[in-house]
């Protein structure tokens, strides 16, 4: 899987999640700009979990460890490698 169809499989994701986003954009703060929190995160993980079939660790579900949707591709990219 090439890292455009990553990107449009999370924002598949994230729309599931968070249906009252537009124009996702993977730079932009998730907290600031698309108001996520640390429950909406794991919603948002949790839901990647199944549609990539990975499995984030504990660390992984912490809000700090992204700042953006970008930050989030990247860690399902290394798993995925």
């Amino acid at each position: 899987m090439d890292k455009d169809q990553m990107t449009k499989k999370l924002e598949e994701v994230i729309l599931e999640v968070l249906p009252n986003i537009e124009n996702i954009n993977m730079t932009s703060s998730m907290v600031d700009v698309f108001g996520v929190n640390s429950i909406s995160l794991i919603n948002i993980i949790v839901a990647a979990e199944a549609k990539f079939d990975i499995k984030f660790t504990d660390y992984e579900l912490a809000l700090s460890a992204y700042d953006t949707f970008g930050d989030l591709l990247t860690t399902i990219e290394e798993k995925l490698a």
